[in-house]
């Protein structure tokens, strides 16, 4: 075999294995929901508190599946994605198969940010500039049929 065909094979088969590589690093075990924590989240509007029962993305594996592949959500459960220090986050619907509303909370607790019935299987992001210390997903039309707006306060608990 010549040089040249050495070269040019080697050439195909490292592009080849970084491909691989690359492929093998996105694709991460997806864990089984009930393995999450649970916590139990209230947020008070004007008029009454609304109460939900929420798998809590603690790590950032399981806030990168979050709500991914999951066909049908109760209208009292969701997904609480927590963040130690405040910061600016975004997010996108890819392989989620329903629509969700999002809330985002301050480090206060008041929910500074609200984008309602977020498209499934999106690739735009849905996120806010302002710091939050957490994020809530529930089922889509849950915030218009609530009544829940920006400004309503957001407290969680975590459930042993």
């Amino acid at each position: 075999m010549s040089a040249e065909r050495v070269t040019r094979r080697n050439l195909l088969m490292l592009a080849a294995a970084g491909m691989a590589a690359v492929a093998g690093a996105q694709i991460a075990p997806i864990e089984d929901l009930t393995r999450f924590p649970r916590a139990v989240v209230e947020i008070e509007t004007r008029d009454r508190v609304h109460r939900f029962d929420v798998r809590i993305a603690d790590t950032p594996a399981r806030q990168a599946q979050g709500l991914m592949f999951v066909r049908d959500l109760p209208a009292d459960e969701g997904m609480l994605f927590v963040h130690e220090k405040p910061r600016p986050v975004s997010m996108w619907m890819k392989n989620t198969y329903i629509e969700l509303d999002m809330l985002f909370a301050g480090a206060d607790g008041r929910i500074v940010h609200i984008a309602e019935r977020a498209r499934p299987h999106s690739l735009d992001t849905i996120g806010t500039d302002v710091p939050v210390a957490a994020v809530l997903e529930i089922r889509g039309g849950e915030v218009e049929r609530r009544g829940i707006r920006v400004g309503d306060r957001l407290e969680w608990r975590r459930v042993e």
